[in-house]
């Protein structure tokens, strides 16, 4: 059977949203032909697993993923349009968070400061960070320190805790936190904005057919002017989708432009440098 997932957004409570979502699109995808389509999503496997299964049928990953760090395993089926404050038409920022008591009013007053991402391939936490702060690097260094939580929530605790002072947030997630969990973002407030990507995308295998991956984007394109997802899109801030994605190359860039500066010392802490890396329970 084939494997589906939402898992870029699927904070425990709007599973139910998600779970509506998925079940209208599944009538869709049937509608158009797809076979083995699955009832329900799957959440007991981790989606890094499911993304090297041939049988998967549609996941989200962040964009760092596909272009790089998954490389050959993914293929973009459309990329979505989030209406959340950060993003514009297929394109998505994250917030560069700090704590509300800290003095900083600028990046270049994060020297020092202890960084927390929230993976080593996420570009919302990892990549953009490290590409906004490459320019003011000096020899190589920047932060005092740099831990891998492993979510942006984990990330938002640590900052709340005093464990960390800056970390940079999908701000999709921001949105759907402040809407949904305010209290995780009590003791914070945004720094600054960074540069706009193109939103992490929803993808299939590589395995799947030519003829399936445009069943699937048949099926986006009812499911995006179905009136009975009507509400749902508007509780998950998902606007529309795009088929091209041929900005993703700009992800890429980011990570070349970082290094083109001379500045790895997040590159260094993720695989393991200084110690190994320090990650929340």
């Amino acid at each position: 059977m084939s494997i589906a997932s939402l898992p870029w957004y699927d904070i425990a409570e709007i599973q139910p949203i998600t779970d509506a979502l998925w079940q209208r699109f599944a009538y869709w995808c049937r509608r158009e032909g797809l076979v083995e389509v699955p009832d329900r999503l799957e959440r007991t496997t981790h989606y890094e697993s499911q993304w090297d299964q041939p049988t998967l049928l549609l996941s989200q990953a962040c964009g760092y993923d596909v272009v790089l760090a998954h490389r050959g395993k993914l293929e973009i089926v459309v990329v979505p349009c989030y209406g959340a404050p950060g993003c514009e038409g297929g394109l998505y920022s994250s917030y560069v968070v700090v704590r509300d008591a800290s003095r900083a009013e600028s990046l270049s007053d994060l020297r020092g400061a202890r960084c927390v991402i929230n993976t080593r391939t996420s570009h919302s936490g990892m990549n953009i960070l490290r590409a906004v702060i490459a320019p003011l690097h000096e020899e190589g260094r920047f932060f005092s320190q740099i831990t891998v939580s492993g979510s942006h929530r984990r990330s938002l605790n640590r900052i709340r805790n005093k464990e960390s002072d800056v970390a940079a947030i999908d701000c999709v997630t921001y949105a759907l936190l402040e809407r949904h969990q305010p209290e995780v973002l009590e003791g914070t407030r945004v720094l600054c904005s960074t540069p706009r990507v193109p939103a992490p995308p929803f993808v299939t295998s590589t395995h799947t057919s030519a003829d399936d991956v445009q069943r699937l984007r048949a099926a986006f394109a009812h499911a995006m002017v179905d009136p009975q997802l009507d509400e749902v899109l508007r509780a998950l801030f998902l606007e529309g989708v795009q088929v091209s994605h041929d900005a993703y190359w700009l992800i890429e860039d980011l990570e070349e432009e970082a290094r083109r500066h001379g500045y790895q010392e997040i590159d260094f802490w993720v695989s393991g440098g200084r110690g190994g890396v320090v990650r929340d329970s």
